[in-house]
Order: structure tokens, then sequence, then C-alpha cells
């Protein structure tokens, strides 16, 4: 779930960027068809599809599981496990960067038709020298918000995930503690889920004095 938060994050946020800048260009028109496609179909749909071209038919990855069978985890080499941990990462990445691709195209098209982007593009500025002087510094910050929103997403996304690829996880240890009525397990898991939101949206509060000085700016003025 962490690495595929990242690189929905990261990911997501430059084809936002890219589509902006190109706005009604072929460059955008595919990312927009791309994202409301992924938006549209649920995640366990988007993982059988994955399993079957890479795992099925061109046999690139394993079908599932977290180690092959008949081996313990703890005798497992680390390319036996990070082998079956590609496909569903991948799975979640192209779900999660959807929304955060969409989101900052938006933004940075709204904040580039700005008058002071008129302005910066009359004094000679333009391409990406403006959006990067302009642009990115203004949509970073909403950006960052709405990824760190998205951490509560990848508990929901992560139990259809694992039960397409059989991969042991957070998300089939809960289903399981529902199924079996372990009250006390089910409850940990809800706990550290909350902890994880709270954390998340933490962080996303410390970044902005880090990314943005105008808001310590702004507070020591007050």
């Amino acid at each position: 779930m962490a690495i595929s938060w990242l690189l929905s994050g990261i990911i997501g946020f430059a084809l936002g960027v890219v589509a902006g800048k190109n706005k009604g260009s072929w460059i955008d028109k595919a990312v927009k068809v791309y994202c409301y496609a992924i938006q549209s179909a649920p995640s366990f749909w988007v993982g059988m599809l994955i399993l079957m071209v890479f795992a099925v038919y061109l046999g690139w990855f394993p079908i599932g599981f977290g180690v092959p069978i008949g081996v313990r985890s703890t005798d497992a080499t680390f390319m036996e496990w990070a082998s079956r941990l590609v496909l569903p990462t991948l799975t979640l990445s192209l779900v999660g960067l959807a929304p955060i691709a969409m989101y900052t195209r938006n933004e940075l098209i709204q904040v580039l038709s700005s008058d002071y982007v008129l302005f910066a593009k009359s004094r000679g500025e333009k391409g990406w020298d403006l959006v990067k002087n302009h642009g990115i510094r203004n949509i970073l910050l909403p950006a960052i918000t709405l990824q760190f929103l998205s951490f509560s997403e990848l508990f929901g996304g992560a139990v259809m995930v694992e039960q397409v690829f059989s991969y042991p996880g957070i998300g089939q240890t809960a289903v399981a503690a529902g199924l079996q009525n372990d009250v006390p397990l089910f409850l940990g898991i809800v706990v550290i889920s909350a902890i994880f939101v709270f954390v998340g949206n933490l962080l996303a509060d410390i970044s902005y004095y880090l990314i943005d000085p105008r808001i310590k700016e702004s507070e020591f003025n007050d």
C-alpha cells in the first residue's frame, strides 16, 4: 500500500501537469480518457485484467500468493517476494492515480488562465518555465492534501486486490477477522487504520510548512 500510494501520487501529479499544460491536445485527451475509464472500473476488475495479461498470457509474473507454493515466508528469497508484489502494487497505483491526475489538471488550467500568469506571459515567460515558476507552486499544496486524504481509500481497495491475487495482507486479515468473529483482531485493524489516516493528515499539514514558506511568514505576522 505504501509503494502504490507513492507511485499513484507522483505519476498522477506528473500526468495532471502534462495534461493541464497541453490542454486540448491528444495528450490531454488520452489522460482524460484513461482517468474516466479507470475511475469507473472497480479495483478488483482492474486487478483481474492485469492478472490475466501479465501473469496468465505473458507469464512475466506469478499468478498470486505472497510466496511460492510450498515455501515458508521465512525461506522465500527477496526476488520471490518482490515479484509477487509487483502486480498488486501496480493495480492499486493505476486505480489511485486517476483522481490525482484529474484534480491536478483542472487546477493547473485554472492557474494558467489567471491574471498573474497572463502578466508573466507578457514579460516573456512561456513553456515549462511558466508552469514551473507559477503553476506547480500553486497546485502542489492542494494536490498533497488530496493525496493524503486518499490514504484511507487504500485500505478499501487493498481488500479487493488482495482477494484477486490471493496476497496475504491487512485486507484479507480484516475479512477473515470479520467472518470468524475475531473482535480483538478486527478492532486492532480498525484502530491501526484510523492511526494511518490521522498520521497521513498530520504529515500533509507538516509538509505545508516545508513546501510553502509563506505559511510561516503569515503566522509570524499574525
